[in-house]
């Protein structure tokens, strides 16, 4: 089966990105290939002219590390979304930490281990107040870590795997996607262990991980190869959650549902007006429900826990 190129640049661009993760002593496809800016086409990284549609392709410096979507072959360029995303999640955990340390220079008879459970749920934690009408907590609780370990895992994931899925599927889409399966992973996590605090973004991560291996079904070979390699992952997480005692239920609940929408939502841009401002309009959505989460936080973060 012949891909046409931009998506085969797509898919190429992927398999090798998860090469590098593994340490793939083979070459990297991406390091050899780019795409042209005018036709979209696969073409040589050192070519001056497009053979395909004649266009010149010489850009700046800069832009040809944007392009290739790595800095030195290393660290991933973040997409818009992408660095919003992790600029979320350090400046809670940065709260965090100085709310912790605050309150241990207040009391120094409490255990900053104590303070700081208490004041992951008084940020918002996963927690059994949902049922008491706080179901905010399911958003923030994504954006929360509980420790320096837990949260340098998860944003190197995100840094990888976020702007993959955003050139994937787009911007709009990675968005619903993040959010949705963050919710969802919390959702399973609740019905598992509905009186045990949780935090973290790998519900969410996961699901973008579920998103890459449902959008490999339709791929062919290319897919199947793909999706061994992520798949192998995913068990390498959830040894890691069994280890550490991470919340796998979160894990399972973004990856389902992850999987789920790689497999139905459609690739790319949308295909037509209506479809386009179907997903602008979900992603403003998405975004209005994180922040108006956060507004709900923030609103009782003084109050007593009941």
């Amino acid at each position: 089966m012949d891909f046409p190129p931009r998506l085969r640049f797509k898919l190429e661009k992927l398999k090798s990105s998860w090469r590098e993760l593994f340490r793939a002593q083979e070459p990297s496809y991406g390091t050899a290939h780019r795409m042209c800016p005018n036709c979209r086409g696969l073409i040589a990284r050192d070519a001056a002219v497009c053979p395909l549609c004649g266009a010149s392709t010489r850009p700046a410096r800069a832009r040809q590390a944007v392009a290739a979507g790595r800095i030195l072959g290393v660290i991933p360029v973040p997409s818009t979304a992408t660095s919003a995303l992790v600029a979320a999640n350090i400046f809670l955990f940065v709260l965090t930490w100085y709310l912790t340390q605050s309150g241990s220079s207040a009391d120094p008879t409490r255990s900053p281990a104590d303070l700081e459970g208490e004041i992951l749920v008084r940020l918002g934690a996963k927690h059994p107040l949902i049922f008491a009408g706080q179901w905010w907590r399911l958003v923030t609780a994504i954006f929360l870590h509980a420790g320096l370990l837990h949260i340098g895992f998860n944003l190197w994931c995100l840094l990888d795997l976020g702007p993959t899925v955003e050139q994937l599927f787009s911007t709009p889409k990675f968005i619903v996607t993040y959010l949705a399966t963050g919710v969802a992973g919390f959702l399973l996590s609740l019905w598992w262990s509905p009186f045990g605090p949780s935090v973290g973004a790998s519900g969410a991560v996961l699901g973008l991980i579920g998103a890459l291996i449902g959008a490999s079904f339709h791929h062919g070979h290319l897919g199947k190869e793909f999706r061994s390699q992520l798949v192998r992952w995913v068990i390498y997480i959830f040894a890691f959650g069994l280890l550490f005692r991470a919340d796998n239920a979160a894990h399972l609940g973004g990856l389902v549902v992850g999987a789920g929408l790689g497999y139905f939502v459609p690739e790319g841009e949308p295909a037509t007006r209506a479809g386009d401002r179907l997903w602008n309009f979900l992603a403003v959505l998405a975004v209005v429900v994180m922040a108006g989460a956060f507004a709900l936080m923030a609103l009782q973060l003084n109050r007593p826990l009941q």
